[in-house]
């Protein structure tokens, strides 16, 4: 049964950087959110900053990042083991580029153990240029170095306090398509959709979490998926860029303008704020 929301432990933030991260929007998002959720869904979770900030009892966590869904995972089962890989790693570039070439060799890479594989994404987010994941076509990291003086490599009492939560909490982590997540919803749960954003010129796309991308068909596959949550009785609230494409797709919902602030571009200057919709099938 939906309970009405509590405040959680306030110090769980996310473990990692990612685009489009939703940490700096969520006082903007809070008042748009259902005042009950029972089951809550995130497909597309990435850092996880609204799974971290509502800390549901009962929820469906997906990525299509394997690697990001197996280092959840491994801080649920495993963090003191985690936290022991990541005291091996080191702040230079000949660590860095050392770890990052793991994945150019498959069959070894799929060797190595999923705690070895956890603390490489949280080494390579925290010491990489600009905390970018960021793959190529191939599905290998290739973002350079950050060179920081102190990136907080080892975050003891963050994971630790990440893994209090996944333990005490029913989650079930997936990495699958995220029409499959949500067409299995029951009645009454309550999804939030953070997808790749639709670009806003041509110049702006960005999917490079996932090798497979994230175009405009999949935009409609998704708006979709949409439609049968509002068929069948489930909540939705979608973040997106303020397109005009996104704005035709979802004419039939609530629309609301917010204004976020861009952090990751490699040009300095054009990180501002920028308009989102956030979405929804309720009011």
């Amino acid at each position: 049964m939906a309970g009405k929301r509590e405040k959680g432990d306030r110090t769980l933030i996310p473990v990692v950087k990612w685009v489009g991260g939703k940490r700096q929007l969520l006082r903007a998002l809070e008042p748009l959110l259902p005042e009950r959720i029972g089951t809550y869904c995130e497909p597309f979770v990435g850092g996880g900053a609204m799974l971290f900030h509502l800390q549901p009892q009962r929820a469906y966590v997906n990525d299509i990042n394997a690697e990001l869904i197996n280092l959840y995972e491994v801080i649920r089962d495993d963090v003191d083991g985690l936290l022991g890989e990541l005291a091996a790693f080191t702040n230079d570039s000949a660590c860095f580029y050392a770890v990052r070439d793991w994945d150019r060799d498959p069959e070894s890479y799929a060797k190595i153990d999923r705690v070895r594989r956890a603390a490489r994404i949280i080494y390579l987010n925290k010491t990489c240029y600009n905390g970018l994941f960021r793959v190529n076509s191939a599905g290998e990291f290739n973002t350079p170095f950050g060179r920081y003086k102190n990136p907080g490599i080892v975050d003891e009492e963050g994971l630790r306090a990440v893994h209090r939560y996944f333990t005490s909490a029913d989650l079930h982590f997936s990495c699958t398509d995220y029409a499959e997540v949500l067409d299995a919803l029951p009645r009454g749960a309550f999804a939030y959709l953070d997808p790749p954003y639709d670009p806003v010129s041509d110049t702006a796309n960005f999917t490079g979490y996932a090798k497979s991308g994230f175009g405009r068909e999949e935009q409609l596959r998704l708006r979709e998926c949409c439609d049968r949550l509002t068929g069948r009785g489930v909540r939705f609230m979608l973040s997106n860029s303020a397109t005009a494409f996104i704005r035709e797709q979802y004419a039939a919902y609530h629309i609301t303008v917010v204004s976020a602030r861009r952090a990751v571009n490699s040009n300095a200057s054009k990180r501002g704020h920028v308009e989102e919709v956030v979405i929804r099938n309720y009011e």
